[in-house]
């Protein structure tokens, strides 16, 4: 049986681990080749100094079933990100999804401080690894996504539209990166409809990465007992559930009626059928503004 995605070529920049690397492993399970980049490989670590690389990812991808295809790729290096380009050019011909994932600020960000407390080195880092990445890349990647009608751009952020117009994000920095990010499907949903290109802004809820899980001091099998350090984990969602919203994305033929909009995976997963990996569909959302922002005790009951 032909996978959906087949014979289709995805890059997903930022792919070493979260959701960037199981939104390439999803893709790679509908059959698409894809190009994992990012900082960390099993060389060198970048200053997160984590130990997921983007070998891993890539392999997981080739597991999956489809083609995974490993790069060390700093995306705030235009020289770099023209020569991957120029390899998936030589290499495929063909580039039909952007993934524009790119992150790894969580380390400089000051949490609820007004800006004159905030350190200015760090904000504007934030904003060059979380902004500027992702207009480097797409200044390459996107003359090659155009040479074929029909190419798809994702930018993956933190917040639907409209929750962050009504929710201050508890930093300036945060809230102008991740705001920034739906701006970017915006405009390149703008620029890509001459060439019948679809750009979606797409957000994963309470997402279970290797940090938070960390942080709560459990691991996917445990995940549950997160909730004794807030019972609203109970909400939180695997990365696969996003990565299954970009792979439902990239095969869907009528996507363009997505383009210009903001949309978290929970919203997808209504739309296209698909669950998380325990077969729930959590609405995180939902979740955060009629539950957590509403003051209302726990309970996902009806929200996933």
């Amino acid at each position: 049986m032909t996978k959906p995605l087949t014979g289709k070529v995805a890059l997903v920049a930022g792919a070493t681990r979260g959701a960037g690397r199981q939104i390439a492993v999803q893709l790679g399970a509908a059959g698409a080749t894809v190009y994992a980049t990012g900082r960390s490989s099993r060389a060198s670590r970048s200053e997160l100094d984590r130990p997921e690389t983007i070998e891993e990812t890539a392999e997981l991808v080739t597991a999956a079933g489809g083609t995974g295809i490993a790069v060390r790729v700093d995306h705030l290096v235009p020289d770099e990100v023209r020569a991957l380009v120029a390899r998936i050019d030589a290499e495929q011909g063909q580039l039909d999804v952007l993934v524009n994932d790119v992150w790894g600020a969580d380390p400089l960000i000051t949490w609820e401080k007004p800006v004159w407390e905030q350190p200015l080195d760090a904000g504007f880092r934030t904003l060059r690894l979380a902004v500027d990445t992702h207009v480097i890349t797409s200044h390459f990647a996107l003359p090659l996504l155009i040479r074929r009608p029909g190419g798809l751009v994702v930018e993956i952020g933190d917040g639907t539209k409209v929750y962050n117009e009504d929710n201050y994000r508890l930093s300036v920095f945060y809230d102008l990166a991740k705001t920034s990010v739906n701006r970017l499907a915006f405009s390149w949903a703008h620029e890509l409809k001459p060439y019948a290109g679809t750009a979606v802004a797409l957000t994963p809820g309470w997402l279970r990465s290797e940090a938070m899980l960390e942080h709560f001091g459990v691991t996917e099998a445990n995940w549950r007992d997160g909730a004794a350090k807030d019972p609203h984990f109970l909400i939180s969602e695997t990365p696969a559930f996003v990565g299954r919203a970009v792979a439902a994305l990239a095969a869907d033929p009528d996507r363009s009626r997505w383009s210009g909009r903001s949309v978290s995976a929970g919203e997808l997963a209504k739309v296209y059928g698909f669950t998380d990996l325990d077969g729930s569909r959590p609405d995180a959302f939902r979740y955060l503004a009629e539950v957590v922002d509403a003051g209302r005790p726990a309970d996902v009951t009806g929200y996933r």
